[in-house]
């Protein structure tokens, strides 16, 4: 997997708070900086060539769905997916939990 290490990565624990110190520990494995690795909120997207670290599936992940965010539109807010709503992305890897 081809990841810019200097990127923010914004983690999406799908309400599993319980996994997300194991979720960074699988980020920093293949590179990626504690401090480049941001919780993922509603209120705010990254930007284009950020990336996307969803644990996947919910309720129940074993794994880290990697994606890259290619385009990010305006938008209304929707519940709590929020301005995520807005952006596109491509899969580009998962990682093992």
């Amino acid at each position: 997997m081809d990841i810019d290490s200097g990127r923010t990565v914004y983690l999406f624990t799908h309400g599993r708070f319980d996994l997300r110190e194991k979720a960074v520990a699988a980020l920093e494995s293949i590179g990626i900086a504690t401090e480049n690795i941001s919780d993922a909120s509603p209120n705010k997207t990254g930007d284009v060539g950020d990336y996307m670290a969803m644990l996947w599936m919910p309720p129940n992940p074993d794994h880290i769905k990697m994606q890259r965010i290619t385009s990010v539109k305006p938008v209304e807010p929707e519940g709590m997916i929020g301005l995520w709503k807005g952006v596109d992305k491509d899969d580009i890897g998962t990682i093992p939990l």
